[in-house]
């Protein structure tokens, strides 16, 4: 099994897109790639533009070899809705259930989605079932909250098997703070697993040290069980994170186990260019002009 991290925080660009390749089927994962539209009270620098644009067309690349698609939930740095539909054509899309355990919110922008496909792909709901795709194994979990309640709604944890390889990606679950969205990596024992951090930099705003306290938990929960953890996504918004999570990354010096961030994955350097967005502009002056410029063309 080949897991390819396409785009992440670390990376630079708000995503978790991943293309994973067995020797049955080749599946995308999140098709999508964002920035956050404000920062320090600061709107993207070029460079994140840039960043994202070419993370995009990496995306595109692996997804018009996938033979299946998934869509783990519909916030935009995980689905693109109105560019390249055609990676779709002719795919099976396996996607978060478009009415059920969803918010207003997400139900709109899935109903969106869906009118833009039209009938390019062959839709079906992946909430809760499992699939064979020759002898690799594509199992989803019943929808867990993005985040530590229902407020952003909900999402789909995905497990893909190939014989004694295994590999769990969570989307966006922020920590994972709760029961529900750990049970299902425990259950499965994945030698690899994908986590989106906790929520860092909101902390004391919109995430709480309690839900930090029980995020950290978790992982080392996890790390009794998998080989390799890969943590990103809202955590790699802080420059903090590995201060964050120090006990885990300690943890798994102490057992033998990888913690990684997904850039490391692809043997590719740190750049959470988010994060770093304020000293972005002091390094790099950007004159109005040119942030109109990237606007319009966004």
């Amino acid at each position: 099994m080949r897991v390819v991290p396409l785009s992440s925080d670390s990376m630079g660009a708000r995503s978790m897109a991943t293309f994973v390749e067995t020797k049955d089927v080749r599946i995308m994962i999140d098709p999508g790639v964002a920035l956050g539209p404000s920062r320090y009270g600061l709107p993207p620098h070029p460079r994140e533009w840039e960043r994202m644009q070419e993370h995009w067309s990496e995306i595109v690349r692996h997804a018009e070899k996938a033979d299946v698609l998934i869509i783990t939930h519909y916030h935009y740095d995980h689905h693109n809705p109105w560019n390249d539909l055609e990676i779709y054509e002719g795919k099976r899309v396996l996607i978060k259930d478009p009415e059920k355990n969803i918010n207003y919110s997400q139900r709109s922008r899935a109903s969106f989605f869906l009118k833009q496909l039209g009938n390019r792909a062959k839709i079906e709901i992946a909430d809760g079932n499992k699939i064979l795709e020759g002898e690799t194994e594509i199992i989803f979990s019943n929808p867990v909250f993005h985040g530590t309640n229902n407020r952003l709604g909900y999402v789909i944890e995905v497990l893909i098997r190939e014989g004694d390889e295994s590999f769990l990606f969570t989307s966006d679950v922020e920590g994972p703070s709760l029961e529900d969205q750990v049970k299902f990596v425990v259950e499965n024992k994945p030698r690899t697993v994908m986590i989106d951090g906790p929520m860092t930099y909101m902390l004391g705003y919109r995430y709480s040290q309690a839900s930090l306290e029980a995020s950290i938990r978790n992982l080392i929960r996890i790390l009794d069980i998998v080989e390799t953890l890969v943590i990103d996504h809202h955590l790699l918004r802080d420059l903090d994170w590995s201060k964050r999570i120090a006990e885990v990354i300690n943890k798994g010096n102490t057992i033998g186990k990888r913690v990684l961030t997904s850039n490391e994955l692809v043997n590719k350097p740190l750049d959470m260019l988010e994060a770093r967005r304020k000293e972005l502009y002091e390094l790099y002056p950007v004159k109005e002009s040119e942030l109109r410029k990237w606007e319009i063309e966004e």
